[in-house]
């Protein structure tokens, strides 16, 4: 199988590299630092594996039809991604990997929806500079069919993958992608303060505003009726205990329980991008509470707010101390 992934970053750098090492035919297509690094010095993958080095084929664009298409770019950057190699793309099988429930949607204004694979990515990582890669934390790939039942592209991608990761196949992939935008919801506190996750979570007052965006998020959920469904790595009832307990005493546990997440700097995905200098997946995440409680009538007041406290990062590159954080929160710890 012939396999192409698109975007170079923590994910798409990951992936091509364990794909590459276990002798599949790999190519990855990334921004021209990116192609620039990996050409010279090779892809360096370091972590919870260990140290891996390895040459790989990269360049800007496509310029055969692949197999498969593992597209790894942010939502932000779906479009521009699919415009540049839309050519080569038409008839592949084509996996998303992005946060939100919005990239299938993006994909099928270009591909046919038969060809697209959804999957949820629940292992970590982190680029530190351009091909290299640290790997945070194992995890396992779940893939499934947003449009209609498994078929056989979605169990062939299975087996694929499961070369490197353990995949699950879902069939109700879309409750548990709604599940995942609670897992990364609180990505946008490290972003807003520039810290990694440990540095920003050992602070139980700020792990309070974590609990605080799972409340006014599963409230909306609810309201809604969206039904939510487990990941094999983070169980709904994590979700449910901690949101029905005292705000202190579920931001302690869950200021224990990212404090362990890695033994490595974590930092976020929208961290990630904003330290680039590039736009991040906000809108996709806790944007999705604030576009849905708009859609049926309700509020998201607290993630409205945090949404726009990032765009204001983003614009200005200027972090916010935890103070001023919890000073733009106060209102809705309680």
């Amino acid at each position: 199988m012939k396999i192409a992934v698109i975007g170079a970053g923590a994910i798409g750098g990951l992936v091509a590299g364990y794909l590459k090492a276990k002798g599949q035919e790999v190519i990855l297509v990334g921004h021209p630092d990116s192609v620039r690094a990996i050409k010279e010095k090779g892809l360096h993958i370091s972590g919870v594996r260990g140290k891996l080095r390895l040459s790989l084929d990269i360049s800007e664009t496509l310029n055969f039809q692949p197999d498969l298409v593992i597209l790894a770019t942010k939502t932000q950057d779906i479009e521009a991604a699919l415009a540049d190699n839309l050519t080569y793309i038409r008839g592949a099988a084509v996996l998303t990997t992005q946060n939100g429930i919005q990239s299938e949607a993006i994909v099928s204004r270009y591909l046919a929806k038969e060809n697209i694979i959804s999957s949820i990515v629940m292992f970590g990582s982190t680029m530190l500079a351009a091909g290299e890669i640290v790997h945070n934390f194992e995890g396992s790939w779940i893939i499934g069919n947003m449009f209609g039942e498994i078929n056989d592209r979605v169990i062939e991608t299975s087996g694929l993958l499961n070369k490197i990761f353990p995949t699950v196949v879902a069939e109700n992939i879309r409750g548990m992608k709604y599940l995942k935008i609670f897992v990364n919801a609180n990505n946008c506190i490290p972003a807003i303060l520039g810290e990694s996750m440990q540095e920003a979570f050992c602070d139980v007052n700020i792990s309070g505003i974590s609990i605080a965006i799972w409340k006014e998020g599963l409230d909306i959920v609810e309201k809604c009726g969206i039904n939510l469904v487990s990941l094999p790595d983070f169980p709904l009832e994590r979700l449910t205990k901690l949101t029905l307990m005292p705000l202190a005493e579920a931001a302690k546990i869950y200021s224990g329980i990212m404090g362990s997440l890695s033994l490595e700097p974590l930092y976020g995905s929208i961290l990630q991008s904003i330290k680039r200098g590039k736009t991040s997946e906000i809108d996709y995440i806790n944007g999705e509470f604030v576009i849905l409680a708009q859609k049926n009538k309700l509020a998201a007041p607290l993630n409205e707010r945090l949404v726009e406290i990032v765009h204001e990062v983003e614009r200005t590159g200027s972090f916010f101390s935890k103070e001023e954080l919890l000073s733009a929160a106060k209102e809705f710890l309680n």
